[in-house]
């Protein structure tokens, strides 16, 4: 049995506001749901503004105050700590980086998110990451007590040959911090999760901002609904809006449960030659 707690903000242009909810809600997660773990949503630092902004609250890892935070608070509460994700500066390059620290406060895992998100919106609002990111390139699991969770961030969940790898490396929990688009989010968000989950007959645990954010002048939306789903797609704890935090007791005998029902591994039959 594995105790989560994922934390749902609304974070804004403040960054050290932003830095101060999520040690906050960290910390009450730590008193509250005494977990074996702690989420936090993508880019939980500092979101929307424009370009210049997004770069200029880029920190060194380690170097950085929201570093020190999250490895401070994981050795002082003796708890994983998944720091859903932030600017990492890495010389004159920008990532959106998930950090990672073990019970002692070690750093266990740094993934810099692979897929890029650079859509136009139904309304034609653009959006592309590209602009301030540079794209992640390394398959990054860790472990926690024995147990091999995956990373994924946000638009990564729409790939799921990179969650298919994360089984194959041997993932039996994947995270997906997220901070999902209102306009994406409606439709896209929940069925993307539960698929995810359902495929790789894993744990999902998907932390959300929501709310609204000014970005390049606009007034956007994030959809929220922080959610968990058990290997057979269930949902099994959400939270629709709001600030605050989602936590469940993951039976991780679901995951050989469902592995058994339907044996996805041992009926695999790809790839497939090349088409002629």
């Amino acid at each position: 049995m594995m105790k989560v707690a994922l934390i749902q903000m609304n974070a804004g242009q403040d960054k050290a506001a932003n830095i101060a909810t999520a040690q906050r809600l960290i910390e009450q997660a730590c008193r509250e749901e005494k977990p074996d773990l702690v989420m936090l949503p993508e880019c939980f630092t500092l979101y929307g503004g424009d370009a210049d902004a997004q770069r200029a609250a880029a920190e060194p890892c380690p170097g950085g105050e929201a570093y020190a935070m999250l490895r401070e608070l994981a050795a002082r509460h003796a708890v994983f700590i998944h720091g859903g994700s932030l600017n990492e500066r890495d010389g004159d390059r920008i990532f959106n980086t998930s950090l990672v620290f073990d019970r002692m406060g070690r750093e266990v895992a740094r993934y810099r998110k692979i897929h890029l998100f650079a859509i136009t919106a139904p309304d034609g609002t653009v959006y592309d990451e590209g602009k301030i990111y540079g794209a992640g390139s390394e398959l990054v699991t860790f472990d926690l007590d024995g147990v091999t969770v995956g990373c994924t961030i946000c638009y990564d969940l729409r790939f799921p040959e990179l969650f298919r790898a994360l089984v194959d490396a041997g993932a039996r929990v994947i995270a997906v911090p997220a901070a999902f688009t209102l306009h994406t989010g409606k439709e896209h968000w929940e069925p993307l999760l539960r698929a995810r989950a359902i495929e790789s007959q894993c744990f999902i645990l998907a932390p959300g901002q929501e709310g609204p954010f000014e970005e390049d002048g606009q007034i956007l939306y994030n959809y929220g609904h922080s959610l968990i789903a058990e290997p057979w797609g269930a949902v099994i704890a959400r939270r629709a809006l709001g600030e605050g935090i989602v936590a469940a007791r993951l039976d991780l005998a679901a995951i050989d449960l469902a592995r058994t029902r339907i044996p996805l591994a041992r009926h695999r039959r790809l790839p497939f030659a090349p088409a002629r």
